[in-house]
């Protein structure tokens, strides 16, 4: 409390202070570093709390250093604090301290006269002369400052500003009425509009204009993003340097000549969800946004569950989403290295061999286990009898003497499983957990940033401790907010549950959000990645509503998707006075807007099908399809029908017989309808919500678990008319379906016979004919 009295803190700041242990003891340090009793004066007061505030854990060994050049009057610029901070968490790895080169950068002794800020203010201003003459003051003075500064970086910032205030009323005089009401102008020009205003348009059913404005890519996101460089690993926030580091760091850049090497590693033992692909994305693009590398690591460390189906599936859907990885390795390719690694942390007694049960060891409060303080040689001769299965599953581990930051000792290393790996077979009956290998494995294949989800920060710490302990390259751990979707889930086990179930079919399942659903569904790979990359780079943890999703599917939709006509509920409708002979090819563009793309011929005759909601029998003026009395457009054929008759077969309409009516000049339909002749049935496949409520898994929501929320009718299969040319589409090619939706070819699909899945209906404006 004294010393933060001595800084001049007010009393609302000393109690925000004080609830910072850290930074209290930070502060004491910095006073035991002074005189006894000093009385700092008005400048020194803040700059020390600057220092104490700002100084990074892993350069405290410089925080005496920089006190004491701010007592001296060295360091008497906020800016010259700031830079001594930055150089000292530049030199953190270095073993002496220069001071002479910490001078140097610090500007220490440098001495700005007013006479040199006239001279470069004056020259400034005379190189944009011209421009600050036109635009009066409404010029960027900015500008002007920047580049000042750039040239005397040790400038104080006022006496600066105030020259150049100077200089440009010099220049310009006294400010009149128009440059005020200039000024008013460009502030009203520039205010955001209203949000009802800016809110995005609806664009799925707007025909393609050849112009994509679409949301900014993975790559762009990542070229953003605020990351170390590689080799400057101990510039980190919660970096743990160590005297090796140094060394360690110019190994590490010598092999890898300075890129960018990140890497995704999933487990082989499921199919990879929507929460992957923002994993995918970040690694792959982050990668490529600085021309690195990104490996496909399968961390299959847990032969229960791994199957070589997941391998192939997961190296599948990575590539869909187009990526190609630089290796790909896996976490058994270093299964002997580990275990050396292993060895070595026993010899040095930071590992032990236990024999508490996985129910002991579960949870945060746990007793310490009594082999804690086991002799080492004791431990290194029963991790030896684990190795050679000597020792029952489940009567050993081997565990790590750390505390993670949530509170959990001593987690396990490595547990004793007699089941046979997919890759090694019966080599090795001693598995490594995830928490023991993912950031040796990381180390050994040089990966600069381990980019994970925020469920991984109480790992940090032994990410750190573990690479440190057997003195090896270190890289630095970074998190973000795991992706959420709303209305599903995405546990293995529980999609195993809805399987075996039978609520859906299969890991694909189109009402699933496994990214093997989406493709089945006929979500683009680009959708997908336009979607992760809306969702930025926050640490918040948020969920989000698969209309957002729906949203990025219909964006890249809209400009891929070839039209054609379909009719989900064919109603057959015959043609009085057909203007052919017989059955004619009518020429259709598959973009309207754009008819260069490409065209398709549709087949017209005497017999066409409509969708059966566009007939009423009965005039409704809110109703503006077929009915008596009211025409409508074919669209494409140059007609109109006219009702002449319908029938209708226990309140539901069978059949029509229309009159053909020119379109004239005079005479044009207010609205057009789709339609198919000579079609081809083919099966489709509608789809909704498969859960009832936005969180499943939720049991204030759902006391009954989530398989209890599962909604009924999720999915329903009509029987549709396509054009014939339809019929020569592959597996996931895609169509709009004009007024209906967009959909895709199903794997289902066979020689003959075509199946189709909607991927998502057409967002359309309110005030447009369906």
């Amino acid at each position: 409390m004294e010393h933060l009295q001595s800084l001049g803190l007010n009393e609302q700041k000393i109690k925000e202070t004080l609830k910072n242990a850290a930074l209290t003891a930070t502060v004491a340090r910095a006073f035991s570093y002074l005189p006894p009793g000093v009385e700092l004066d008005a400048t020194q007061k803040p700059l020390i709390f600057q220092v104490c505030s700002k100084i990074k854990p892993q350069s405290a060994h410089f925080l005496e250093v920089i006190v004491k050049k701010v007592f001296d009057h060295s360091l008497d610029t906020s800016l010259r604090v700031d830079t001594a901070l930055e150089y000292a968490l530049a030199n953190v790895t270095k073993a002496t301290f220069d001071e002479a080169a910490f001078d140097a950068a610090c500007g220490v002794g440098v001495v700005v006269t007013p006479e040199e800020i006239e001279r470069a203010v004056e020259s400034t201003v005379a190189k944009y002369r011209d421009d600050i003459v036109q635009q009066r003051y409404r010029y960027n003075v900015g500008k002007l400052l920047a580049e000042i500064r750039a040239a005397l970086p040790w400038v104080d910032g006022k006496a600066l500003k105030s020259e150049v205030d100077v200089q440009m009323f010099d220049l310009l005089g006294p400010k009149t009425e128009l440059d005020e009401e200039q000024k008013g102008k460009k502030r009203r020009e520039t205010a955001p509009a209203p949000a009802a205003q800016s809110a995005p348009k609806a664009t799925a059913t707007v025909e393609p204009t050849g112009e994509k404005e679409g949301p900014r890519t993975m790559v762009d996101l990542m070229r953003n993003v605020d990351f170390h460089r590689p080799g400057e690993n101990f510039k980190t926030d919660g970096y743990v340097v160590t005297a090796d580091t140094e060394r360690l760091l110019k190994e590490h850049l010598q092999r890898t000549g300075g890129k960018v090497r990140t890497r995704f590693p999933p487990e082989p033992n499921g199919i990879l969800h929507i929460g992957h692909a923002k994993a995918i994305n970040i690694n792959f693009a982050y990668a490529a946004a600085n021309d690195g590398v990104c490996f496909l690591r399968y961390d299959d460390t847990n032969p229960e569950k791994e199957e070589e189906k997941f391998v192939k599936g997961i190296r599948d859907i990575v590539e869909w989403l187009g990526y190609k990885p630089y290796k790909i390795t896996y976490s058994s390719d270093h299964f002997q290295q580990l275990y050396e690694f292993a060895v070595q942390l026993i010899k040095r007694n930071m590992a032990y061999v236990c024999h508490q049960t996985a129910e002991q060891m579960k949870g945060f409060t746990t007793e310490p286990s009594q082999w804690r303080d086991r002799p080492v040689e004791e431990s290194l001769q029963l991790f030896e009898d684990m190795k050679n299965g000597k020792i029952d599953e489940g009567a050993a581990t081997l565990r790590m003497k750390i505390t993670l930051e949530e509170g959990k000792m001593d987690p396990v290393a490595y547990r004793i499983k007699f089941i046979p790996h997919h890759r090694t077979g019966t080599q090795w009956c001693i598995y490594p957990t995830y928490d023991y290998t993912h950031c040796l494995c990381d180390s050994l294949e040089d990966i600069t940033h381990s980019l994970c989800t925020k469920e991984f920060q109480s790992r940090r710490s032994s990410y750190y401790w573990l690479c440190n302990a057997v003195n090896i390259y270190c890289p630095v751990q970074w998190e973000y907010a795991r992706l959420n979707v709303n209305y599903t889930v995405v546990s293995k086990r529980k999609i195993n549950s809805l399987i075996t179930e039978n609520i859906v079919n299969d890991w694909d399942d189109p009402r699933l959000f496994t990214l093997s659903a989406l493709r089945r569904k006929g979500y683009p790979a680009e959708a997908v990645n336009n979607f992760c990359a809306q969702m930025g780079m926050t640490g918040a943890q948020t969920s989000i509503d698969p209309a957002a999703l729906e949203a990025s599917a219909r964006d890249v939709l809209n400009l891929t998707a070839p039209r054609t006509m379909a009719v989900l509920d064919p109603l057959k409708v015959t043609l009085l006075d057909y203007p052919h002979d017989g059955p004619v090819q009518i020429p259709v563009a598959d973009f309207p807007n754009l008819p260069d793309k490409g065209t398709h011929n549709v087949w017209l005759d005497r017999v066409v099908y409509i969708e059966r909601s566009d007939f009423m029998d009965k005039v409704d003026k809110s109703f503006r399809r077929l009915a008596p009395g009211q025409p409508v457009g074919l669209k494409y054929a140059g007609f109109m029908l006219q009702v002449e008759d319908f029938v209708k077969k226990a309140e539901v309409f069978t059949e029509l017989t229309c009159r053909v009516v020119p379109c004239t000049a005079t005479e044009k339909p207010k609205a057009y309808i789709h339609w198919v002749a000579k079609p081809v049935p083919v099966e489709v496949r509608l789809y909704e919500k498969l859960f009832m409520h936005k969180n499943p898994e939720d049991s204030n929501e759902v006391p009954g678990g989530f398989l209890s929320d599962c909604a009924t009718d999720t999915i329903r299969t009509v029987t549709g008319y396509v054009d014939a040319h339809v019929t020569k589409s592959k597996v996931y090619d895609k169509y709009q379906f004009e007024r209906i939706g967009y959909f895709s070819v199903d794997p289902d699909s066979s020689e003959g016979k075509l199946v189709f899945n909607r991927t998502v209906t057409l967002k359309e404006d309110t005030g447009k004919v369906n």
